[in-house]
Protein backbone atom coordinates (compact mmCIF):
# COMPACT_ATOMS: atom_id res chain seq x y z
CA UNK A 1 0.00 0.00 0.00
CA UNK A 2 0.98 3.64 -0.26
CA UNK A 3 1.30 5.46 3.04
CA UNK A 4 3.84 7.99 4.38
CA UNK A 5 3.92 5.85 7.52
CA UNK A 6 6.03 3.32 5.66
CA UNK A 7 8.65 5.98 5.00
CA UNK A 8 8.45 7.15 8.61
CA UNK A 9 8.97 3.53 9.65
CA UNK A 10 12.37 3.59 7.89
CA UNK A 11 13.61 5.95 10.62
CA UNK A 12 15.13 3.89 13.46
CA UNK A 13 13.77 6.35 16.03
CA UNK A 14 10.22 6.22 14.69
CA UNK A 15 7.21 7.61 16.54
CA UNK A 16 4.98 5.31 18.67
CA UNK A 17 1.94 5.60 16.37
CA UNK A 18 3.94 4.43 13.35
CA UNK A 19 5.46 1.63 15.42
CA UNK A 20 1.95 0.55 16.45
CA UNK A 21 0.56 -0.03 12.96
CA UNK A 22 3.66 -1.18 11.07
CA UNK A 23 4.74 -3.66 13.74
CA UNK A 24 1.28 -5.19 14.23
CA UNK A 25 1.11 -8.58 12.45
CA UNK A 26 3.64 -7.59 9.74
CA UNK A 27 3.61 -11.05 8.11
CA UNK A 28 -0.16 -11.08 7.72
CA UNK A 29 -0.18 -7.49 6.50
CA UNK A 30 2.54 -8.18 3.93
CA UNK A 31 0.73 -11.29 2.70
CA UNK A 32 -2.53 -9.39 2.23
CA UNK A 33 -0.76 -6.53 0.46
CA UNK A 34 1.13 -8.95 -1.79
CA UNK A 35 -2.03 -10.85 -2.71
CA UNK A 36 -4.01 -7.69 -3.42
CA UNK A 37 -1.21 -6.14 -5.49
CA UNK A 38 -0.66 -9.34 -7.49
CA UNK A 39 -4.35 -9.72 -8.33
CA UNK A 40 -4.66 -6.05 -9.23
CA UNK A 41 -1.54 -6.07 -11.41
CA UNK A 42 -2.48 -9.22 -13.31
CA UNK A 43 -6.07 -8.10 -13.91
CA UNK A 44 -4.92 -4.63 -14.99
CA UNK A 45 -2.48 -6.07 -17.54
CA UNK A 46 -5.23 -8.40 -18.78
CA UNK A 47 -7.53 -5.41 -19.20
CA UNK A 48 -4.92 -3.52 -21.23
CA UNK A 49 -3.93 -6.36 -23.56
CA UNK A 50 -5.48 -6.32 -27.07
CA UNK A 51 -8.51 -8.54 -27.55
CA UNK A 52 -9.68 -10.69 -30.44
CA UNK A 53 -12.31 -9.52 -32.88
CA UNK A 54 -15.74 -9.45 -31.32
CA UNK A 55 -14.58 -7.84 -28.05
CA UNK A 56 -14.91 -4.09 -27.75
CA UNK A 57 -11.84 -2.26 -26.66
CA UNK A 58 -10.00 1.01 -26.90
CA UNK A 59 -9.53 2.06 -30.50
CA UNK A 60 -12.54 0.27 -32.02
CA UNK A 61 -14.88 3.23 -32.11
CA UNK A 62 -16.03 4.67 -35.43
CA UNK A 63 -16.15 8.25 -34.20
CA UNK A 64 -12.97 10.32 -34.59
CA UNK A 65 -11.38 10.75 -31.20
CA UNK A 66 -8.59 12.91 -29.81
CA UNK A 67 -5.60 11.07 -28.38
CA UNK A 68 -4.82 13.19 -25.31
CA UNK A 69 -7.38 11.63 -22.98
CA UNK A 70 -6.58 8.12 -24.25
CA UNK A 71 -2.94 8.66 -23.36
CA UNK A 72 -3.83 10.05 -19.94
CA UNK A 73 -5.95 6.99 -19.11
CA UNK A 74 -3.14 4.73 -20.29
CA UNK A 75 -0.53 6.60 -18.22
CA UNK A 76 -2.73 6.41 -15.12
CA UNK A 77 -2.94 2.64 -15.55
CA UNK A 78 0.83 2.38 -16.04
CA UNK A 79 1.49 4.42 -12.88
CA UNK A 80 -0.89 2.22 -10.90
CA UNK A 81 0.75 -0.94 -12.23
CA UNK A 82 4.25 0.29 -11.36
CA UNK A 83 3.02 1.23 -7.89
CA UNK A 84 1.58 -2.28 -7.47
CA UNK A 85 4.88 -3.75 -8.64
CA UNK A 86 6.67 -1.82 -5.89
CA UNK A 87 4.22 -3.11 -3.29
CA UNK A 88 4.77 -6.68 -4.51
CA UNK A 89 8.56 -6.41 -4.31
CA UNK A 90 8.52 -4.84 -0.85
CA UNK A 91 5.93 -7.29 0.55
CA UNK A 92 7.73 -10.28 -0.96
CA UNK A 93 11.02 -9.28 0.64
CA UNK A 94 9.36 -8.62 3.99
CA UNK A 95 7.80 -12.09 3.83
CA UNK A 96 10.97 -13.80 2.65
CA UNK A 97 13.26 -11.93 5.06
CA UNK A 98 11.13 -11.08 8.11
CA UNK A 99 14.21 -10.04 10.09
CA UNK A 100 14.71 -7.06 7.82
CA UNK A 101 12.14 -5.13 9.84
CA UNK A 102 14.03 -5.79 13.07
CA UNK A 103 17.29 -4.69 11.46
CA UNK A 104 15.94 -1.16 11.00
CA UNK A 105 16.84 -0.06 14.50
CA UNK A 106 19.22 2.26 16.27
CA UNK A 107 21.14 -0.64 17.77
CA UNK A 108 21.87 -2.09 14.35
CA UNK A 109 22.53 1.07 12.40
CA UNK A 110 25.83 -0.23 10.97
CA UNK A 111 23.94 -2.25 8.33
CA UNK A 112 22.48 0.37 6.00
CA UNK A 113 21.00 -1.94 3.35
CA UNK A 114 17.70 -2.63 5.17
CA UNK A 115 17.17 1.11 5.52
CA UNK A 116 18.16 1.73 1.90
CA UNK A 117 15.64 -0.86 0.69
CA UNK A 118 12.99 0.50 3.03
CA UNK A 119 13.43 4.06 1.78
CA UNK A 120 13.85 3.08 -1.88
CA UNK A 121 10.73 0.91 -2.02
CA UNK A 122 8.65 3.47 -0.13
CA UNK A 123 9.77 6.29 -2.47
CA UNK A 124 9.05 4.14 -5.55
CA UNK A 125 5.50 3.44 -4.38
CA UNK A 126 4.85 7.02 -3.34
CA UNK A 127 6.25 8.44 -6.59
CA UNK A 128 4.05 6.44 -8.93
CA UNK A 129 0.87 6.67 -6.89
CA UNK A 130 1.43 10.42 -6.51
CA UNK A 131 1.92 10.65 -10.27
CA UNK A 132 -1.33 8.71 -10.68
CA UNK A 133 -3.09 11.34 -8.55
CA UNK A 134 -1.72 14.18 -10.68
CA UNK A 135 -2.67 12.40 -13.92
CA UNK A 136 -6.19 11.80 -12.60
CA UNK A 137 -6.46 15.51 -11.95
CA UNK A 138 -5.12 16.26 -15.44
CA UNK A 139 -7.74 13.94 -16.92
CA UNK A 140 -10.52 15.96 -15.32
CA UNK A 141 -8.94 19.16 -16.62
CA UNK A 142 -8.44 17.67 -20.09
CA UNK A 143 -12.02 16.53 -20.65
CA UNK A 144 -13.25 19.91 -19.47
CA UNK A 145 -10.91 21.77 -21.84
CA UNK A 146 -11.86 19.51 -24.75
CA UNK A 147 -15.53 20.27 -24.28
CA UNK A 148 -15.01 23.99 -23.73
CA UNK A 149 -12.08 24.83 -26.03
CA UNK A 150 -11.36 21.72 -28.13
CA UNK A 151 -7.90 21.27 -26.63
CA UNK A 152 -5.99 18.48 -28.33
CA UNK A 153 -2.89 16.34 -28.22
CA UNK A 154 -0.54 19.31 -27.82
CA UNK A 155 -1.51 19.67 -24.16
CA UNK A 156 -0.12 16.22 -23.30
CA UNK A 157 3.40 17.66 -23.17
CA UNK A 158 2.29 20.21 -20.60
CA UNK A 159 0.61 17.47 -18.57
CA UNK A 160 3.84 15.46 -18.54
CA UNK A 161 5.79 18.45 -17.26
CA UNK A 162 3.24 19.16 -14.52
CA UNK A 163 2.60 15.63 -13.29
CA UNK A 164 6.12 14.19 -13.30
CA UNK A 165 7.71 17.44 -12.19
CA UNK A 166 5.40 17.86 -9.21
CA UNK A 167 5.49 14.16 -8.32
CA UNK A 168 9.30 14.05 -8.23
CA UNK A 169 9.59 17.43 -6.51
CA UNK A 170 7.12 16.63 -3.74
CA UNK A 171 8.48 13.12 -3.20
CA UNK A 172 12.12 14.21 -2.94
CA UNK A 173 11.33 17.31 -0.87
CA UNK A 174 9.14 15.39 1.58
CA UNK A 175 11.65 12.58 2.05
CA UNK A 176 14.59 14.99 2.42
CA UNK A 177 12.81 16.82 5.23
CA UNK A 178 11.73 13.59 6.89
CA UNK A 179 15.21 12.04 6.97
CA UNK A 180 17.06 15.19 8.04
CA UNK A 181 19.84 15.21 9.25
CA UNK A 182 20.32 11.52 8.30
CA UNK A 183 18.24 8.41 7.82
CA UNK A 184 19.83 6.74 10.84
CA UNK A 185 19.08 9.71 13.08
CA UNK A 186 15.79 11.35 12.04
CA UNK A 187 14.50 14.26 14.02
CA UNK A 188 11.65 13.39 16.30
CA UNK A 189 8.43 15.27 16.79
CA UNK A 190 5.14 15.66 14.99
CA UNK A 191 6.08 19.04 13.54
CA UNK A 192 9.08 17.53 11.78
CA UNK A 193 6.97 14.93 9.92
CA UNK A 194 4.07 17.23 8.97
CA UNK A 195 5.67 18.60 5.75
CA UNK A 196 6.22 15.04 4.52
CA UNK A 197 2.59 14.14 5.09
CA UNK A 198 1.40 17.33 3.40
CA UNK A 199 3.42 16.58 0.27
CA UNK A 200 1.95 13.07 0.23
CA UNK A 201 -1.71 13.89 0.78
CA UNK A 202 -1.96 17.23 -1.07
CA UNK A 203 -2.36 15.61 -4.55
CA UNK A 204 -4.88 13.14 -3.14
CA UNK A 205 -6.99 15.89 -1.57
CA UNK A 206 -6.75 17.92 -4.79
CA UNK A 207 -8.35 15.06 -6.74
CA UNK A 208 -11.02 14.56 -4.09
CA UNK A 209 -11.97 18.25 -4.12
CA UNK A 210 -11.25 19.53 -7.62
CA UNK A 211 -12.15 16.57 -9.86
CA UNK A 212 -15.85 16.48 -8.90
CA UNK A 213 -16.04 20.20 -9.74
CA UNK A 214 -14.45 19.71 -13.17
CA UNK A 215 -16.59 16.66 -13.89
CA UNK A 216 -19.76 18.53 -12.92
CA UNK A 217 -18.92 21.45 -15.18
CA UNK A 218 -18.01 19.06 -18.01
CA UNK A 219 -21.35 17.27 -17.73
CA UNK A 220 -23.16 20.62 -17.83
CA UNK A 221 -21.22 21.63 -20.93
CA UNK A 222 -21.89 18.26 -22.63
CA UNK A 223 -25.60 18.57 -21.92
CA UNK A 224 -25.57 22.02 -23.50
CA UNK A 225 -23.73 20.66 -26.56
CA UNK A 226 -26.18 17.80 -26.97
CA UNK A 227 -29.15 20.12 -26.76
CA UNK A 228 -27.58 22.59 -29.16
CA UNK A 229 -26.93 20.13 -31.96
CA UNK A 230 -30.55 19.97 -33.11
CA UNK A 231 -32.28 22.19 -30.60
CA UNK A 232 -33.86 19.15 -28.89
CA UNK A 233 -32.79 16.65 -26.24
CA UNK A 234 -33.54 13.17 -27.62
CA UNK A 235 -33.56 9.89 -25.74
CA UNK A 236 -30.22 8.84 -27.25
CA UNK A 237 -28.61 12.10 -26.20
CA UNK A 238 -30.07 11.75 -22.72
CA UNK A 239 -28.60 8.24 -22.50
CA UNK A 240 -25.23 9.52 -23.66
CA UNK A 241 -25.23 12.29 -21.03
CA UNK A 242 -26.24 9.81 -18.32
CA UNK A 243 -23.47 7.38 -19.33
CA UNK A 244 -20.88 10.16 -19.26
CA UNK A 245 -22.13 11.13 -15.82
CA UNK A 246 -21.93 7.49 -14.69
CA UNK A 247 -18.39 7.18 -16.01
CA UNK A 248 -17.23 10.19 -13.99
CA UNK A 249 -19.05 8.82 -10.96
CA UNK A 250 -17.23 5.48 -11.27
CA UNK A 251 -13.85 7.21 -11.47
CA UNK A 252 -14.50 9.18 -8.30
CA UNK A 253 -16.06 6.18 -6.55
CA UNK A 254 -12.93 4.10 -7.16
CA UNK A 255 -10.77 6.93 -5.84
CA UNK A 256 -12.87 7.32 -2.67
CA UNK A 257 -12.92 3.57 -2.02
CA UNK A 258 -9.19 3.08 -2.52
CA UNK A 259 -7.89 6.19 -0.75
CA UNK A 260 -10.61 7.19 1.70
CA UNK A 261 -9.29 4.74 4.34
CA UNK A 262 -5.90 6.47 4.15
CA UNK A 263 -7.35 9.77 5.30
CA UNK A 264 -9.27 8.09 8.12
CA UNK A 265 -6.24 6.11 9.24
CA UNK A 266 -3.94 9.12 9.17
CA UNK A 267 -6.42 11.16 11.22
CA UNK A 268 -6.57 8.43 13.86
CA UNK A 269 -2.78 8.09 14.03
CA UNK A 270 -2.30 11.84 14.33
CA UNK A 271 -4.80 11.83 17.18
CA UNK A 272 -2.81 9.08 18.90
CA UNK A 273 0.44 10.98 18.43
CA UNK A 274 -0.98 13.96 20.26
CA UNK A 275 -1.70 11.84 23.33
CA UNK A 276 0.74 11.48 26.19
CA UNK A 277 0.49 7.67 26.14
CA UNK A 278 -1.02 5.89 23.12
CA UNK A 279 -1.26 2.66 25.15
CA UNK A 280 -3.74 4.18 27.59
CA UNK A 281 -6.80 2.00 28.10
CA UNK A 282 -9.13 4.84 27.13
CA UNK A 283 -7.58 4.89 23.63
CA UNK A 284 -8.25 1.21 22.97
CA UNK A 285 -11.04 1.84 20.45
CA UNK A 286 -8.95 4.41 18.59
CA UNK A 287 -6.03 1.97 18.37
CA UNK A 288 -8.30 -0.79 17.09
CA UNK A 289 -9.83 1.52 14.49
CA UNK A 290 -6.36 2.60 13.34
CA UNK A 291 -5.26 -1.03 12.96
CA UNK A 292 -8.42 -2.01 11.09
CA UNK A 293 -8.13 0.86 8.63
CA UNK A 294 -4.41 0.08 8.24
CA UNK A 295 -5.22 -3.43 6.98
CA UNK A 296 -8.03 -2.10 4.80
CA UNK A 297 -5.51 0.26 3.22
CA UNK A 298 -3.16 -2.64 2.56
CA UNK A 299 -5.89 -4.36 0.54
CA UNK A 300 -7.62 -1.45 -1.21
CA UNK A 301 -4.66 0.76 -2.18
CA UNK A 302 -3.18 -1.74 -4.66
CA UNK A 303 -6.63 -2.54 -6.07
CA UNK A 304 -6.82 0.94 -7.59
CA UNK A 305 -4.95 -0.33 -10.67
CA UNK A 306 -7.61 -2.89 -11.57
CA UNK A 307 -10.60 -0.85 -10.43
CA UNK A 308 -9.42 2.13 -12.48
CA UNK A 309 -9.32 0.05 -15.65
CA UNK A 310 -12.89 -1.05 -14.95
CA UNK A 311 -13.99 2.54 -14.43
CA UNK A 312 -12.18 3.72 -17.56
CA UNK A 313 -12.93 0.93 -20.02
CA UNK A 314 -15.33 -1.57 -18.48
CA UNK A 315 -14.58 -5.29 -18.52
CA UNK A 316 -12.71 -6.16 -21.74
CA UNK A 317 -12.86 -9.94 -21.46
CA UNK A 318 -10.35 -12.78 -21.50
CA UNK A 319 -9.97 -13.26 -25.26
CA UNK A 320 -6.46 -11.85 -25.64
CA UNK A 321 -4.99 -11.40 -29.12
CA UNK A 322 -1.22 -10.82 -29.21
CA UNK A 323 -0.81 -11.10 -32.97
CA UNK A 324 1.40 -8.44 -34.57
CA UNK A 325 -1.21 -7.46 -37.13
CA UNK A 326 -3.85 -6.68 -34.51
CA UNK A 327 -1.36 -4.64 -32.47
CA UNK A 328 -0.63 -2.57 -35.54
CA UNK A 329 -4.32 -2.04 -36.30
CA UNK A 330 -5.39 -0.94 -32.85
CA UNK A 331 -3.03 0.53 -30.25
CA UNK A 332 -3.36 2.42 -27.03
CA UNK A 333 -1.53 5.44 -28.40
CA UNK A 334 -3.03 5.54 -31.86
CA UNK A 335 -3.62 9.12 -32.99
CA UNK A 336 -6.07 8.11 -35.68
CA UNK A 337 -9.24 6.08 -35.79
CA UNK A 338 -9.31 2.51 -37.00
CA UNK A 339 -9.77 2.00 -40.73
CA UNK A 340 -11.72 -1.19 -40.14
CA UNK A 341 -15.47 -0.76 -40.49
CA UNK A 342 -17.29 -4.07 -40.13
CA UNK A 343 -20.77 -2.62 -40.24
CA UNK A 344 -20.35 -0.59 -43.41
CA UNK A 345 -20.28 2.70 -41.56
CA UNK A 346 -20.42 6.08 -43.24
CA UNK A 347 -17.16 6.82 -45.11
CA UNK A 348 -16.81 10.22 -43.51
CA UNK A 349 -16.84 8.75 -40.02
CA UNK A 350 -14.71 5.74 -40.87
CA UNK A 351 -11.87 7.69 -42.46
CA UNK A 352 -8.49 7.80 -40.76
CA UNK A 353 -8.14 11.38 -39.58
CA UNK A 354 -5.73 12.94 -37.16
CA UNK A 355 -7.50 14.76 -34.39
CA UNK A 356 -6.00 18.20 -34.94
CA UNK A 357 -6.73 18.34 -38.67
CA UNK A 358 -10.20 16.93 -38.10
CA UNK A 359 -10.97 19.61 -35.54
CA UNK A 360 -10.06 22.36 -37.96
CA UNK A 361 -12.16 20.96 -40.81
CA UNK A 362 -15.13 20.24 -38.58
CA UNK A 363 -15.03 23.69 -37.05
CA UNK A 364 -15.17 25.31 -40.48
CA UNK A 365 -18.24 23.32 -41.43
CA UNK A 366 -20.11 23.64 -38.17
CA UNK A 367 -19.38 27.23 -37.31
CA UNK A 368 -20.80 28.25 -40.65
CA UNK A 369 -24.12 26.74 -39.60
CA UNK A 370 -23.87 28.08 -36.06
CA UNK A 371 -23.75 24.55 -34.59
CA UNK A 372 -21.16 23.04 -32.19
CA UNK A 373 -19.00 20.08 -33.20
CA UNK A 374 -19.38 16.63 -31.67
CA UNK A 375 -15.71 15.77 -31.16
CA UNK A 376 -15.96 17.21 -27.67
CA UNK A 377 -18.49 14.49 -26.95
CA UNK A 378 -16.52 11.71 -28.63
CA UNK A 379 -13.58 12.27 -26.28
CA UNK A 380 -15.77 11.43 -23.30
CA UNK A 381 -16.68 8.06 -24.80
CA UNK A 382 -13.03 7.30 -25.37
CA UNK A 383 -12.05 4.02 -23.75
CA UNK A 384 -15.52 3.34 -22.37
CA UNK A 385 -17.25 0.38 -23.97
CA UNK A 386 -20.69 1.34 -22.72
CA UNK A 387 -20.68 4.35 -25.04
CA UNK A 388 -20.16 2.40 -28.27
CA UNK A 389 -23.83 1.73 -28.99
CA UNK A 390 -24.83 5.30 -28.21
CA UNK A 391 -22.05 6.75 -30.35
CA UNK A 392 -23.11 4.51 -33.23
CA UNK A 393 -26.67 5.77 -33.00
CA UNK A 394 -25.36 9.34 -33.07
CA UNK A 395 -23.36 8.81 -36.27
CA UNK A 396 -26.25 9.62 -38.59
CA UNK A 397 -26.80 12.98 -36.94
CA UNK A 398 -23.07 13.66 -36.94
CA UNK A 399 -22.69 12.82 -40.64
CA UNK A 400 -25.62 15.00 -41.62
CA UNK A 401 -24.09 17.93 -39.73
CA UNK A 402 -20.70 17.80 -41.49
CA UNK A 403 -21.86 16.76 -44.96
CA UNK A 404 -22.22 19.53 -47.63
Amino acid sequence: MASPRLETFCCPNRDPATELVVSFQPVLFSALSLGSAAVSLLCSVLQMLPKRKGYRRLGQYPLPRPASSARILFIISICDILGCAGIMVRSSLWLGLPNIINQISVANNTDVWPEVFCVGSAMWIQLFFTASFWWTFCYAVDVFLVVKTSAGISTIILYHMITWGLAVLLCVEGVAMLYYPSISDCEQGLQHAVPHYITTYAPMLLVLVANPVFFHRTIAAVTSLLKGRQGIYTENERRLANDIKMRFFKIMLVFFICWGPNIINESLLFYLEMQADINDISLRNVRNAALITWFIMGILNPMQAFLNTLAFHGWTGFSVDLSLQRRRELGWDSMSTSVTNAGGQNAIVGSTLLYQSHIQETKKSLLGNGQPHSDAISVLSEGNFAFHDICTSCQKTYSEMISP
